[in-house]
């Protein structure tokens, strides 16, 4: 079970937007991602816990993401609240050139759970950085999702092992990294979460 007696603990939503439906990303792993956030979406909402929403504008002419496009709105299934911040990034990080630390000091979160896409990129590094800040995390590992990615060497490399690889990257390192109902039956103080084994820290 997860002791949260002295934590606060929020429900860090990265990217969660209609862009990343698009074809355009290519082909993508965990098609359940969307149905896990909202999983934890209504959790966190049913027991009063905070929300966070963040929102990528990309900068990219070709993106989906870019502002004014419908891909840069929320989805319907997992759109904010009234009273759910909401905060807007141009890069990978959440933390860069937004006020969400300042917010997270704020109001006293000490504890991130993490969610959405894409693992590899924004849900990563907003991971690391959040580690980094002091913040412990958790990670939901089938409530994030990736696309396929081609390699230095041409090749392309599958999205699940581009998922799995970036779990296991942040695995005991940054986070710590549950499945969507181990995660929950943590909250409510059940059995003890899967969790993805540690790798052996680097540095």
């Amino acid at each position: 079970m997860l002791n949260r007696s002295s934590d606060h603990t929020a429900l860090l939503m990265i990217d969660v937007q209609k862009g990343f439906l698009d074809p355009y990303w290519g082909r993508r792993n965990n098609p359940d991602a969307e149905k896990n956030i909202f999983l934890l979406l209504d959790h966190f909402r049913r027991h009063g816990l905070p929300v966070v929403h963040i929102q990528h504008l990309s900068l990219e002419k070709k993106s989906p993401l870019r502002p004014g496009q419908t891909g840069s709105e929320f989805m319907d299934l997992t759109s904010p609240k009234w009273g759910e911040r909401i905060f807007q990034k141009t890069v990978n990080s959440a933390f860069i050139g937004t006020g969400l630390e300042s917010y997270l000091r704020q109001v006293g979160i000490n504890h991130l759970s993490i969610v959405g896409l894409t693992t590899d990129h924004c849900v990563s590094t907003t991971t690391r950085m959040a580690a980094n800040l002091g913040f412990q995390v958790d990670l939901i590992d089938d409530a994030t999702a990736t696309f396929d990615r081609k390699a230095t060497t041409g090749e392309w490399i599958p999205a699940e092992v581009v998922h799995q690889v970036s779990l296991a990257s942040l695995s005991g390192e940054f986070a710590q990294v549950f499945s969507t109902q181990g995660f929950i039956s943590s909250l409510d103080g059940a059995e003890s979460p899967r969790k993805i084994t540690p790798v052996d820290k680097f540095c």
